[in-house]
């Protein structure tokens, strides 16, 4: 299988590299490896470049953090360009809604047009290099990014760990987007009512790793590997074969990342 999306250049150098070393006996044959600003892009690429066919780089700036100073985007967006050839996708790019939702539970106020300006540029970027794009936009920050996607004519969008309400749901099915299921969904009754509604044919199997799961993985580190756990508890949800769900999940990952 192929873990969709994992932050790999984030595991600590050791246990990166036995991760690595042991993933064909695990049945992972690949990863789309994300990142989190230009630092870690640069990360992700040695690692990538160390290990060719079996990651796959992603580069982005992830949108739960301080916004980059202008110099820091331009060399970013400048760094993107120049390495898209051997990346997979730009990402991990979005909004940020747990930030934004800390922010309100302190009583700060929060101006998303920094953010949205950011993600702007970012998908337009894409648009240009003609490259997939991975997504952080959850609940309504979803109806937003699918606007700005509609603005640059974006079909090829990967919504990673996706939550939100139906009418975002069946927009982001109409324009063909794809979402992407974690371990959680082995203990989740939202993610599981997601996974019985979004069309089959639209989506992957991910990690997120080295973020910690609960329920079965309680105290685990998180390892691509886990995505053979995802694809069980999704196929169930659809009645399909173990083998055929992770057939189903695998060929999705490929078609939608040209692997």
């Amino acid at each position: 299988m192929i873990d969709a999306h994992i932050h790999l250049e984030q595991y600590e150098d050791n246990e990166r590299s036995s991760l690595l070393a042991g993933l064909p006996q695990q049945g992972i044959e690949s990863l789309i490896a994300v990142s989190m600003n230009l630092a870690s892009s640069r990360r992700t690429r040695e690692i990538a470049a160390r290990y060719p066919g079996l990651v796959k780089p992603a580069y982005g700036f992830h949108p739960e953090q301080t916004l980059p100073e202008a110099e820091e985007l331009t060399a970013l967006l400048d760094w993107i360009t120049a390495h898209a050839g051997d990346m997979a996708a730009i990402g991990e790019i979005g909004l940020p809604y747990y930030s934004r939702a800390e922010a309100a539970a302190r009583g700060e106020a929060w101006d998303m047009g920094p953010y949205i300006e950011l993600l702007d540029r970012l998908l337009g970027l894409a648009a240009q290099v003609g490259k997939p794009v991975v997504l952080h936009a959850v609940y309504e920050d979803a109806w937003t990014v699918c606007d700005l996607l509609e603005r640059h004519n974006i079909t090829q969008a990967h919504f990673h760990w996706f939550k939100g309400p139906e009418a975002t749901v069946q927009r982001m099915i109409s324009c063909g987007y794809y979402i992407s299921f974690t371990p959680d969904i082995l203990y989740e009754q939202e993610i599981q009512d997601l996974a019985r509604r979004y069309p089959p044919e639209l989506v992957m199997a991910e990690t997120d790793g080295p973020w910690p799961f609960e329920g079965p993985f309680t105290g685990r580190a998180t390892h691509p590997a886990m995505v053979h756990d995802v694809a069980a508890a999704w196929g169930a949800l659809h009645g399909y074969s173990i083998p055929e769900a992770k057939a189903i999940l695998t060929a999705n990952t490929r078609r939608f990342y040209g692997l």
